[in-house]
């Protein structure tokens, strides 16, 4: 009799462990329910919505939902990488938003906020329902953030488009930095491919059909290789043995310096040679009384105060100014109300007074300052419009001011103004020959061009090296950014104009400096680290499926990544269970 009733209570007692095993997954976790709820409102339990094994986790039109969340994430993060790049250029952007809106903003960190904001947005979304996934829960995306994804992706695509449309040449930018940020982006990549082995091997093994499982396993294996392989076609050219590194690029300020003074003023270039200026450039134009002076703008509306001193003359070309006019406006206020680089700031009270007070600089006073300390001088030259008195001696004036006006030496002089070139090397054979145009070198040795002025969008370590050994050095311009100033660097450029000489130049060494072994070390770690924890994910999950399914019967078997007899042995379990309570309150005979 004794041996009669413990033959159920055996049965019994390894039965509700099965069913505690079993429904050890599928009891109410809190944090599963707050994550339905995030991503959702769906703050019921979520045995209700729970997915049956080897049935898809959502609905067809969730499923189109989950996948405007993953093209609205690759959107997303494409248009903040390429605003995060552009950093470099914020300046301009900003003041081409004032020459066609008339006013100041400084749209580019708006622009940047709100890149950051919904992308951070659409990767909470998308987490949330990876995590949901990932614990089998059918996915009910709220109305609220299927409208949020949508104004999500037009704002991506339109934003893109724009930026695309009216600056262009920014993605060239995109693609340099991809130079010194792609070792590390192969380690992102590997990393969020190595922490999705987790749900795919969860989903594979537990609720997918074999065929679905093994194209989804195929279809993994294949990104990641790829990935592993990635760094075998890389090139970056601060990926280099540190013997081979050349000096780093001579510094010009750009304007002088532009974050610590009023660009194009006495104060600016005074702050650019405090801080290690190699250089100074600036823009040069002529006044209608033949006073050639600096400033960069077809007008005075946005460096000086010619809306209040002369309210009808606002659009007008500062070439049709007399010089007298020129020095009632002053150049140093606008510095503080539009704050174009957030550092008015950091001036000190009486440097605060001095930038307040500057006036429109001369050509004299600029080559002057840079000839009492020995530094070379480049600058962008203006034709005067037609009607101004110097419209066809405006070449002839500067030269006169840089031979018999100023203390400078003409080899001092880097000569940008390509028009009548022969003209001034006959003139003044001393001044240094410098040109934009990237043509042969045999072209440039005929015309005597010592150096190359471009943007830095066309840095190529291997044009850069080819004119240097011609003796033709290369200047890019305007880089402020440090890694775009180490990528200038590492590929052997000779100077560059900055806005930010005071930060270049605490640089020792490039940023992202590594040595080919260095380099090959990383890859090969993050690979074979990434490839053993998926290996261990994969295993993982297929053991416990196995050990779990073997647990409720010894003929059960894992068919199809499913458990077969799932719904029978779960009204056994829940049966039995019952009939054990029964018993219980049965008497005994």
């Amino acid at each position: 009799m004794g041996a009669t009733q413990t033959e159920p209570t055996l049965k019994l007692g390894k039965l509700a462990m099965a069913r505690q095993r079993l429904l050890q997954r599928y009891e109410h976790r809190p944090f599963v329910s707050c994550l339905a709820g995030l991503y959702g409102c769906q703050w019921r339990c979520y045995q209700l919505t729970h997915a049956q094994p080897g049935h898809c986790c959502c609905s067809k039109l969730e499923c189109g939902s989950f996948a405007l969340i993953v093209l609205t994430f690759c959107l997303s993060l494409v248009f903040l990488y390429f605003w995060s790049e552009a950093q470099n250029d914020y300046n301009d952007f900003d003041w081409f938003n004032f020459g066609n809106l008339g006013f100041w903003f400084p749209w580019s960190i708006v622009l940047l906020i709100l890149a950051v904001f919904l992308f951070t947005y659409v990767a909470g979304l998308l987490l949330l329902a990876v995590c949901l996934l990932s614990e089998g829960q059918r996915l009910y995306l709220h109305w609220c953030h299927k409208i949020g994804i949508s104004v999500t992706l037009i704002l991506s695509i339109v934003a893109s488009s724009v930026l695309t449309d009216l600056w262009s040449k920014e993605w060239m930018t995109v693609l340099l930095s991809f130079q010194v940020t792609a070792p590390y982006l192969h380690i992102g990549g590997v990393v969020l491919m190595t922490l999705l082995s987790w749900p795919i091997a969860l989903h594979v093994f537990r609720f997918l059909p074999r065929v679905r499982g093994m194209a989804i396993t195929v279809l993994y294996i294949t990104v990641l290789v790829t990935l592993f392989l990635v760094p075998l076609g890389m090139y970056s050219p601060c990926i280099k043995e540190r013997s081979s590194l050349g000096s780093a690029p001579a510094l010009i300020g750009h304007r002088g310096a532009p974050m610590l003074a009023p660009e194009n003023t006495f104060m600016s270039f005074e702050k650019a040679l405090a801080a290690g200026a190699d250089g100074l450039e600036t823009d040069v134009t002529i006044s209608y009384d033949g006073v050639p002076f600096l400033m960069h703008d077809k007008n005075l509306r946005r460096t000086t105060n010619v809306k209040d001193v002369f309210p009808n003359w606002t659009h007008t070309s500062p070439a049709m100014f007399t010089w007298r006019e020129l020095q009632n406006l002053n150049a140093g206020s606008w510095f503080f109300s539009q704050d174009p680089f957030g550092t008015a700031s950091s001036l000190s009270p009486d440097e605060h007074l001095q930038a307040q007070n500057q006036s429109v600089c001369t050509l004299r006073d600029f080559l002057d300052l840079a000839a009492q300390h020995g530094k070379l001088v480049i600058f962008d030259l203006y034709r005067p419009p037609r009607g101004h008195p110097y419209r066809d001696a405006w070449i002839s004036r500067t030269l006169d001011v840089i031979q018999n006006e100023s203390s400078i030496h003409s080899s001092q002089v880097l000569w940008l103004p390509p028009e009548l070139r022969e003209f001034v090397q006959e003139i003044d054979p001393e001044l240094q020959q410098i040109t934009a145009d990237l043509a042969p070198v045999e072209d440039l040795q005929l015309r005597h061009i010592s150096r190359l002025n471009i943007h830095y969008s066309f840095m190529s370590e291997k044009e850069i090296r080819k004119y240097s050994a011609a003796n033709i050095s290369t200047n890019l311009y305007v880089i402020s950014e440090p890694w775009l100033y180490s990528l200038a660097w590492c590929a052997g450029a000779h100077s560059v104009a900055t806005n930010a000489v005071h930060i270049l130049k605490n640089l020792q060494r490039p940023l992202f400096l590594m040595t080919p072994d260095e380099y090959r070390l990383m890859w090969t770690l993050t690979d074979i680290t990434s490839l053993i924890l998926v290996v261990i994910i994969f295993v993982f999950h297929w053991w416990r499926e196995r050990e779990l399914a073997l647990s409720v019967d010894s003929s059960s078997v894992i068919e199809n990544g499913s458990y077969r007899q799932f719904r029978t042995e779960m009204n056994d379990v829940w049966s039995l269970s019952n009939m054990s309570a029964s018993d219980k309150q049965e008497p005994s005979l």
